[in-house]
């Protein structure tokens, strides 16, 4: 059991699976084949990213640095909240980017979303958190590897 402080950016608490990139995460490419077909689960389709492409991210801990790609990131972001197919939680490892935080911050007051947000968790914790950890994550920004 591993424990790391972050800064909150959307509280929450809840425990589930992680899945990890480290590489940046490019929203769009991503989340938008599933989105644009209105599929009940996110499947990543960002072919440039090897740690997650093919997987299933809806209801999950995504940990991940930054976001990164086109400026619509905030958008998608918001809209696969709006549709619930989006991670349960957004688990940075840097400094959260303004179209991230945009997005989540959109979804959680526009859609009512109970997306959660941590970032300033630190290289640490994404060289430590594994794909498939289990993951505790309370309201205070602590993220926990069980």
């Amino acid at each position: 059991m591993k424990e790391f402080k972050g800064r909150v950016i959307a509280p929450g608490n809840w425990e589930g699976e992680a899945v990890v990139t480290r590489q940046g995460f490019n929203t769009l490419a991503t989340f938008q084949k599933s989105a644009m077909a209105n599929k009940s689960e996110v499947i990543a389709a960002d072919q440039n990213n090897a740690d997650l492409f093919g997987k299933n991210i809806t209801g999950k801990a995504l940990c991940l640095p930054i976001t990164i790609g086109s400026t619509t990131g905030g958008l998608v972001i918001q809209t696969v909240c709006a549709m619930g197919i989006n991670p349960k939680c957004f688990l940075f490892s840097e400094h959260i980017d303004s179209l991230a935080a945009s997005g989540i911050v959109l979804a959680r007051v526009w859609e009512n979303s109970d997306v959660i947000a941590v970032d300033k968790l630190g290289e640490e914790f994404l060289n430590t958190v594994q794909t498939g950890d289990r993951i505790k994550v309370t309201e205070d920004g602590t993220v926990t590897i069980l």
